[in-house]
């Protein structure tokens, strides 16, 4: 796997998770979740990837993790 292929997959996780995480605590507890640094980083996965990527439709999705490199293409179709 290329580094960059690594970046991208790890940081996407962290926040797609984060994000979840944001939304159960808003959901079932009732409260915001806890505010993390605002680096130019942090603001562009939270604020842009992670609402883009929620609105992407699977078949895009799927395209995208098939077309990089990792230990996913093992069980990919």
């Amino acid at each position: 796997m290329t580094r960059f292929s690594w970046w991208v997959r790890t940081n996407s996780q962290k926040y797609l998770l984060e994000a979840v995480q944001a939304n159960l605590a808003r959901q079932y507890l009732g409260r915001p979740p806890t505010v993390g640094p605002r680096t130019p980083q942090v603001l562009f996965w939270k604020h842009l990837f992670v609402p883009i990527y929620r609105r992407l439709p699977w078949r895009v999705k799927h395209s995208i993790i098939l077309a990089m490199p990792g230990s996913h293409r093992h069980w990919s179709s």
